[in-house]
């Protein structure tokens, strides 16, 4: 069987800081019935949809990363109700959750409200690209996004079945306990995650590590198979072994 063709998409870390611990991010957990990632706590996002090309050429820069950018707003909006990467009054984010979940085009509703992107505010954290699978191939960017202040996010209750904050760690130690499920590009973003104490730490590490394609390997070692990724990206973790990785 051959490999999928990589599907583009996005997904950003929304990040908002707490008075006396690390900062928290916001999660949400898929539905069982989705064909990927089923189950799993995962960031807000989702595939590069062909209306975010079109937003994204009327825009200057690099298109491919500007339709990124623009699907992890829109799939944020979505699937949590909170606005990143767009200023709109806030009155009108419950509405633009509705209607941008039936697929009306985000161009046309931000005109709407009297909204405008700002998508200067996303880091570029990872680009996370696996290999070897059978199932849905996502080639998928990460971004880093401080947390609009106040913001209250509401599930979609279709996609997703429940959205929340929690830091890094107590994600980690969900999955550890058994009482969350969290695949290997995840598990390994929240590692990485866990390490700073502000959005700002996590700003400049993303800055210090230009961001380069991740593509997981498969590596024999004394004690069995072990699925990879380099070192020098600035995650603390670089390998599992794989009868212990979720994949998908």
């Amino acid at each position: 069987m051959s490999e999928p063709e990589a599907i583009p998409a996005a997904t950003v870390i929304v990040m908002r800081e707490t008075a006396d611990g690390p900062p928290e991010l916001l999660i949400v957990e898929r539905a069982r019935a989705m064909s990927f990632a089923g189950g799993a706590l995962v960031f807000p996002g989702g595939r590069v949809d062909p209306g975010d090309h079109v937003l994204a050429m009327t825009l200057d820069g690099d298109p491919e990363d500007l339709a990124a950018r623009i699907a992890a707003v829109r799939e944020t909006i979505e699937e949590a109700c909170v606005a990143v990467g767009v200023t709109v009054p806030v009155a009108t984010i419950p509405d633009l959750q509705r209607r941008l979940y039936a697929g009306e085009a985000m161009g046309t509703l931000l005109d709407e409200v009297g909204g405008a992107l700002d998508l200067d505010v996303l880091v570029p954290f990872a680009r996370w690209l696996p290999a070897g699978v059978h199932h849905k191939l996502f080639d998928t960017r990460f971004y880093l996004a401080r947390a609009p202040q106040g913001a209250e996010p509401v599930v979609d209750g279709n996609e997703n079945v429940r959205v929340f904050w929690a830091s890094a760690r107590a994600v980690l130690d969900a999955a550890d306990r058994g009482g969350a499920t969290i695949i290997f590009p995840t598990r390994r973003n929240l590692e990485r995650l866990a390490l700073f104490a502000s959005f700002a730490d996590a700003v400049a590490d993303a800055r210090a590590h230009p961001v380069r394609i991740v593509t997981p390997w498969i590596e024999t070692r004394d004690d069995g198979d072990h699925l990879c990724i380099p070192d020098d990206l600035g995650y603390p973790v670089t390998s599992e072994p794989l009868a212990r990785a979720i994949r998908a």
